[in-house]
């Protein structure tokens, strides 16, 4: 195997004092249960390969980029019913963004992309906070939310809600990525019992929903129509967009709104 200068698991100091990159790229998943036949491993998955393959393609169009290691964990708190589902909180990810941030900032690394997989990651209060005290200019790629049009035209019932937890989609990315962890023969059909506070579920209304009770085999769609081709579709559609924000990204200069 040739060691990617892009993936930084692989990468030797050598390549990477030859050719430093500007930006950093933070795949963050989850450990949770994804219906009974994905790994509890999808979201660090998803995000760690969508994360290499769109570096790799702004690589070859001349940003400079580098993968970080995934965070395996996210906020699973309304899961932890689950078996070996693992929860961290908000301060604990604050802690492991905050220190992220303040290791690239020592070697002059001042852009850094956060490549979220897991619905229940909330950045927005953490990188408002980061950057005010740092400088350090983050972005926040919530990759399910990319390409709209493209999974209307894919998929036939995308799934309950943002990020189609363990449904046709996911299920689909799952088999073009690592088709010999899916078992299909196993999966739930990933129905939604219904909510009995109607007020709670309006546009503009959230509350954390009991996700055993509200998803009996954790799953948030129907699987039954996950495809491999339709999972190739939409990795590459998703990859596509995240590998043009990194050439913009790694090519800017100060001054360029919003990288001040």
């Amino acid at each position: 195997m040739t060691a990617r200068r892009f993936v930084l698991m692989e990468a030797n100091y050598r390549q990477l004092l030859d050719d430093p990159p500007n930006v950093a790229v933070l795949p963050w998943g989850a450990t949770e249960a994804h219906n009974y036949h994905l790994p509890h491993g999808t979201d660090v998955y998803e995000a760690q390969l969508l994360a290499e393959h769109a570096a790799g393609a702004a690589t070859e169009r001349g940003a400079k980029v580098v993968v970080l290691p995934t965070i395996p964990f996210g906020n699973d708190a309304q899961q932890l019913d689950q078996v070996a589902t693992i929860s961290i909180g908000t301060a604990t990810a604050a802690a492991i963004l905050g220190d992220v941030v303040h290791s690239l900032q020592k070697q002059n690394i001042d852009r850094l992309v956060i490549l979220n997989a897991h619905g229940g990651n909330e950045f927005k209060p953490l990188v408002r906070d980061l950057q005010v005290a740092t400088g350090m200019f983050i972005v926040v790629v919530n990759f399910w939310q990319l390409i709209p049009d493209v999974v209307d035209e894919i998929f036939s019932a995308p799934g309950n809600g943002p990020g189609d937890h363990a449904g046709e989609l996911e299920t689909s990315l799952m088999l073009h990525l690592t088709p010999d962890l899916v078992a299909m023969d196993q999966a739930g059909p990933g129905a939604m019992n219904e909510i009995d506070l109607k007020t709670t579920r309006q546009p503009g209304v959230w509350t954390p929903r009991p996700w055993s009770k509200v998803h009996p085999d954790t799953g948030a769609g129907d699987p039954s129509k996950a495809t491999a081709e339709k999972g190739k579709r939409c990795f590459e559609a998703m990859s596509g967009k995240v590998s043009e924000l990194l050439v913009e990204v790694s090519g800017a200069s100060k001054g360029q709104l919003p990288y001040v």
